[in-house]
């Protein structure tokens, strides 16, 4: 690619959520950290004020009712919502996600930072996002199935494979695409598997979607360490969340030679100096819910291990984790961000700060995307690639990416972050400027 110039043991019973009207938007919130973001961006590239409006302000969005007759035959009510951030350089693309706390003010983040992420590796697409707020552990997957299915005829004017295409998310899964995607072509009265992304491979879902995510995390951290001169062999792992993205990235480094020493999920975390075998634990995982009571690690809590001293961390569970009170606390030498927004605007002027390299996570998380984009391609052609062809296609996109935001940072003396967001929002504003202002 080319480098940009200038002028990313059991689960315990989670409490009921009672929903009977729309979630207030947050004031701490994600929105409020991917607007600072952009504001520091929209400086550094000199854009005026109608161009920094147009980049924060979504394209469109909907907030639609999700009402589910549960098997015991009461009826509840969601609230669902779809966010096309910006579409100049293609079709909306990003996750669905189920999650209680899910509101309006955090799609929107989300949706911004998917453009922004599409933009750093250089896909065709916008950015996207969607939710419900539903805690998908208190519903059966009967009832899951008709929340999905009731949310996407809801929003189906929205979505499209030319449109905004969906991908999993928080609290969905290929299953959840499966659904999505059948809704969609019974509707339309054809199979249309590039509507979404992330399906299973016997609806056409591609080869390497499931740890894509994962695997572009390691691949940027490699480039990272190269830089610096550190072989990944070398390195100790700390990974907060052992999710999807979480416990993925944990055995690709463990299978790449890196020591991971720290692993917790929401219900706490352990610690083995001496490296914990992550193979076991998956195990360990599959047959409780948790890495809790695992028997070869001591326990360890999620703030504590933000502060272990390691040479990598990767926050990989929610927003916002790295902030004020808890960013003062790592020791890591270097941040690999797996979540969304793991880090807040005063988390990243304290690790700055204290010397602590931030791989953002428009770039360090933007694997998902990337093979999401091969899937999309592959469904449009109805051709399927080989898995190794997927994982090379995979590194060498994430590495570039990363030599571009790597070489922008040291040009322009800018934190990896700040040098992703340019080159993500230039991006999207060149595409803009091209297309011009219609009507």
């Amino acid at each position: 690619m080319t480098t940009t110039s200038i002028p990313d043991s059991p689960q315990p019973t989670p409490p009921e959520t009672d929903l009977p009207d729309a979630p207030a938007p947050r004031n701490s919130s994600p929105l409020a950290t991917a607007h600072s973001q952009l504001a520091t961006a929209v400086e550094v590239l000199g854009y005026d004020s109608g161009q920094h409006q147009m980049l924060a302000t979504p394209r469109r969005e909907i907030h639609v009712a999700v009402p589910l007759r549960r098997d015991d035959g009461e009826t509840v009510l969601f609230h669902g919502f779809r966010v096309q951030h910006n579409i100049s350089r293609g079709p909306g693309k990003g996750g669905l996600r189920y999650a209680p706390g899910v509101d309006i003010d955090e799609v929107r983040a989300l949706a911004m930072w998917m453009t922004w992420k599409c933009g750093i590796v250089d896909l065709p697409y916008g950015g996207a996002k969607g939710g419900v707020a539903i805690d998908p552990r208190d519903y059966s997957t009967a009832e899951l199935e008709r929340v999905t299915r009731r949310y996407t005829s809801e929003i189906m004017p929205m979505i499209g494979p030319d449109t905004d295409v969906m991908a999993p998310d928080m609290g969905t899964d290929e299953q959840t695409m499966a659904w999505v995607m059948d809704t969609y072509s019974v509707n339309r009265g054809y199979t249309i598997p590039a509507v979404v992304t992330g399906k299973p491979l016997a609806v056409g879902g591609s080869r390497g979607r499931g740890t894509a995510t994962s695997a572009g995390i390691v691949h940027v951290t490699a480039a990272a360490l190269e830089e610096a001169g550190v072989p990944l062999t070398d390195v100790t792992v700390a990974v907060q969340g052992f999710g999807k993205v979480g416990s993925h990235a944990a055995a690709i480094f463990a299978e790449r030679g890196a020591k991971v020493v720290a692993v917790s999920d929401q219900y706490g975390g352990l610690r083995n100096d001496a490296g914990i075998d992550v193979k076991r634990l998956l195990e360990h995982l599959a047959a409780t819910g948790s890495v809790v009571g695992f028997d070869d690690a001591e326990p360890l809590s999620n703030v504590d291990l933000l502060g272990l001293e390691v040479d990598v961390l990767v926050p990989a569970a929610v927003e916002g984790v790295l902030d004020e009170q808890t960013a003062g606390r790592v020791r890591a030498r270097w941040v690999v961000e797996g979540a969304n927004g793991p880090t807040t605007t005063a988390g990243d002027a304290i690790l700055a700060r204290n010397g602590v390299t931030v791989v953002p996570d428009v770039l360090a998380n933007a694997g998902g995307v990337v093979v999401s984009y091969f899937e999309w391609v592959q469904a449009n052609q109805t051709y399927w690639w080989a898995e190794h062809e997927i994982a090379e296609r995979l590194e060498h996109r994430m590495t570039s990416a990363y030599g571009d935001v790597s070489a922008l940072a040291r040009r322009q003396d800018l934190s990896l972050r700040d040098a992703a967001l340019v080159i993500g929002i230039q991006r999207t504003a060149e595409a803009h400027r091209i297309r011009g202002l219609y009507p």
